[in-house]
């Protein structure tokens, strides 16, 4: 397994070889965002910004209007909130062509504590007009996806976590915009649900375990992974989701206008249906281990799989 911070770092360096137009700023976190692989391997194309975020967004989009391709590197946090407004002003409203990789999202920034938890991104990039919003599952999709990227003139926000997942696509796999992938099951067996799993993110790898658990407990539940958070193909979620009867969003991500929000405007609008948001609930995150965080707010795969059990018998 490799960490989407890693495949960041290594990506670009990669790139750079052959795009003299890549470029990378940083602030002050390189060693934890792994843009460090960038400063040793292209020291020329690499800018130190320090503690100054939103100086960092700025300088980025001058040099995105000379026709370089900059690349940010920062914890989410500092990008959504300490520098929202540049975001907003000066790269979402003029369409810049900056790329945000925005490191140690949601609840998996382990010790670095509540202040450094950002669960709130996804509400707030999405409402950006023109800015494109990805959060891949694993290592092969993070480094099609920061290929794409690059390449899209535009926008770009990436949600990126700080630990490793377990992989779920092969190296067949190729990045559409919009596009979602139904992880589980395929096949005529999807005809048979007894609902249906939408995430985001390395997330939706904790939700294809949890759909394992609740098999054994004889309930059939599908996973579609949405990878692309704005724009999104709504006709496949709308097909999608009419091969069950019930529909969970699960986000490591406030339940508030981010994934869950997503679909439940989608299927308000287009075809209605329960949806029903897991995530976190209107309250901070805290400061401790990752696996603990993540049963804490029931979002690993034995206790989100008992609480869509206990869902599901309360309906009943």
């Amino acid at each position: 397994m490799k960490a989407l911070r890693d495949v960041f770092g290594d990506t670009l360096v990669e790139l750079a070889h052959t795009n003299r137009k890549i470029v990378v700023l940083d602030g002050d976190l390189a060693n934890s965002t792994k843009a460090d692989k960038f400063a040793k391997a292209h020291p020329d194309r690499f800018l130190e910004m320090g503690i100054a975020e939103q100086n960092l967004v700025g300088t980025a989009v001058g040099m995105a209007a000379v026709g370089f391709i900059p690349w940010l590197s920062s914890f989410t946090v500092f990008f959504t909130h300490r520098a929202a407004d540049p975001m907003r002003m000066l790269v979402a409203q003029t369409n810049a062509n900056v790329k945000i990789g925005a490191a140690y999202s949601g609840l998996l920034t382990g010790l670095t504590g509540k202040t450094h938890q950002d669960v709130e991104d996804l509400a707030i990039m999405r409402a950006m007009p023109g800015m494109t919003v990805l959060a891949p599952a694993d290592e092969v999709e993070c480094e099609a996806v920061i290929r794409w990227a690059t390449e899209h003139a535009g926008p770009v926000y990436l949600r990126l976590t700080r630990d490793p997942s377990p992989a779920v696509f092969g190296n067949e796999y190729r990045f559409v915009p919009g596009a979602t992938h139904l992880l589980r099951p395929t096949g005529k067996a999807a005809g048979k649900l007894d609902l249906l799993l939408i995430s985001t993110g390395p997330q939706s790898v904790r939700c294809v375990e949890a759909a394992d658990k609740l098999a054994a407990q004889g309930v059939s539940a599908a996973v579609l992974h949405v990878p692309c958070i704005k724009p999104v193909n709504v006709n496949e979620i709308i097909e999608t989701c009419d091969l069950a009867p019930i529909i969970f969003t699960v986000e490591e991500h406030t339940t508030y206008g981010g994934l869950g929000g997503l679909v439940a405007e989608i299927l308000s609008e287009h075809a209605p249906k329960r949806v029903i948001r897991f995530g976190i609930e209107d309250r901070w995150g805290e400061s401790a281990p990752n696996d603990f965080l993540l049963d804490q707010f029931r979002l690993s795969p034995g206790p989100l799989s008992e609480r869509i059990l206990q869902t599901l018998k309360t309906r009943k």
